[in-house]
């Protein structure tokens, strides 16, 4: 489960979406947000997932990460779906025993939900596949550049987010790592009940917590030994620049967006 982690890796390439703006990429990242929130209907969502799969085909990232990144919440999915499908009585019943009811809204809503959060996840993923952490951290800092004004650490705060995100993948690795280790050396992870794999756990994350603080004092080492001391006067090699890919998939993820608006009008 640890390796389908994806969140936080980039990976290079020379397609259309990798060429754009990123600044432009994490607006279309928020629309697209937007766009799933405002459907209304099974029409709506599929509309989204229409734009999630052009994307990938575009970015020509193996659809197998999509995969990847729906396994880590597969929990989250199933607890929302028995959620859904237990309190919400409103509707056609489907089955009744005792005091649980099971209702066909109640099916129609978890599967709508359930819908929803794996386009979220799988379109917002695409945001660090495509975009690397240099790269996205200068994005985040133009965008939030007006915040400067009432003193607003923005340069501070887009690194931290960046660096967050850049040492997810590196955590997982580690944390495969000690379990690894751990069973070598005959620790039992994976049996008995909630509690006592509660505490097999310890041995895990605290060489993972010393491992974490370690990588942490020795990254703010070498950015004080490289004289590293924010954003004033800072230089970037790669400036960032709108050209006409990023205006053309701005109409794009619109269009999308005002055909889901239509859908919900129409009542479709």
């Amino acid at each position: 489960m640890l390796k389908d982690i994806t969140i936080g890796q980039f990976f290079p390439g020379n397609s259309f979406i990798h060429k754009l703006d990123p600044r432009f990429k994490i607006v279309f990242t928020i629309a697209f947000i937007v766009m799933l929130f405002v459907a209304d209907s099974f029409a709506g969502l599929g509309i989204g997932i229409v734009f999630v799969l052009m994307a990938f085909l575009v970015s020509r990232i193996p659809f197998k990460m999509m995969l990847k990144s729906l396994k880590p919440i597969l929990p989250i999915i199933i607890f929302t779906s028995v959620l859904n499908i237990l309190f919400i009585r409103t509707g056609d019943v489907i089955f009744k025993w005792s005091f649980i009811i099971i209702t066909k809204q109640g099916f129609t809503t978890a599967a709508f939900m359930v819908i929803r959060i794996m386009a979220l996840i799988v379109g917002t993923s695409l945001l660090t596949y495509t975009t690397s952490p240099i790269v996205l951290t200068d994005a985040i800092e133009r965008l939030l550049s007006p915040l400067k004004k009432v003193k607003v650490p923005v340069h501070e705060l887009a690194m931290m987010m960046t660096i967050a995100l850049r040492f997810i993948p590196t955590l997982v690795e580690e944390t495969d790592k000690i379990m690894s280790a751990q069973k070598a050396r005959g620790a039992d992870l994976e049996s008995g009940n909630l509690i006592q794999r509660a505490k097999a756990l310890v041995p895990i994350l605290v060489p993972l917590f010393v491992s974490s603080f370690r990588r942490a004092e020795e990254l703010a080492l070498a950015m004080e030994c490289r004289c590293y001391h924010g954003g004033d006067g800072r230089t970037r090699m790669k400036q960032l620049k709108c050209s006409y890919r990023d205006f053309v998939s701005l109409l794009i993820i619109a269009g999308f967006l005002a055909v889901i608006i239509v859908f919900n009008i129409l009542g479709i």
